[in-house]
């Protein structure tokens, strides 16, 4: 949806940001005391995304893999946020509720739409523009490098979210308290060309 914005409205929007002090990791009641290791093989840290994971391209969610969480680790849980959208809040783009306990891993294009979830793939949540599932990058042309956050959260209980298909609000208010360790990977993408300058097909 984004995309059709105009390069000059992307630039005048360009100091909207929700901020990395808005996404999750920083809330004082989630700050990790330890840290997962969390990795793809499709970007490194602070690199570019390929553009097959974004509204340019397929748009399928990219793999992650993560190492073995701390002891006393009940469940894991992924958050994906924009800390660069031109919002309140960070956009959320995705959510994975319940993963095992273990190291593991996400296919690429796994995060789906998946109803209640399962006991081994965890549940999918819902992203900011209500559906479930992966919501590829989407940035203003002409607002800069977006930086997509995904964040493993290690809790010490197996918490309930509520509902099939949980938000933001309910699984940060669900995980306060319980973060033992979280791993952060930010991946990059921006859209920079200019838009054309007066009328398409103006006469000379």
């Amino acid at each position: 949806m984004l995309e059709h914005l105009p390069a000059w409205l992307g630039k005048a929007m360009s100091g909207w940001r929700a901020g990395v002090e808005s996404l999750a990791i920083t809330r004082a009641d989630l700050v990790p005391p330890a840290s997962i290791a969390l990795n793809s093989p499709a970007f490194g840290d602070m690199a570019r995304l390929p553009e097959r994971f974004t509204a340019d391209g397929e748009g399928m969610s990219p793999p992650l893999f993560w190492g073995d969480p701390p002891a006393g680790t009940a469940m894991l849980a992924l958050l994906v946020e924009d800390a660069d959208a031109p919002t309140p809040q960070p956009l959320v783009h995705a959510i994975v509720w319940n993963l095992p306990a273990r190291a593991g891993e996400l296919a690429e294009g796994e995060i789906v739409a998946d109803g209640p979830g399962s006991a081994e793939r965890g549940d999918v949540g819902r992203n900011s523009y209500l559906g479930e599932g992966w919501l590829p990058p989407d940035p203003p042309r002409g607002h800069g490098e977006h930086r997509y956050v995904f964040q493993l959260f290690a809790l010490d209980a197996v918490v309930d979210i509520g509902g099939e298909t949980p938000g933001r609000g309910a699984m940060l208010d669900a995980m306060a308290g319980h973060v033992l360790a979280a791993g952060v990977l930010t991946g990059t993408y921006s859209r920079e060309e200019e838009a054309p300058v007066g009328p398409v097909g103006a006469l000379a």
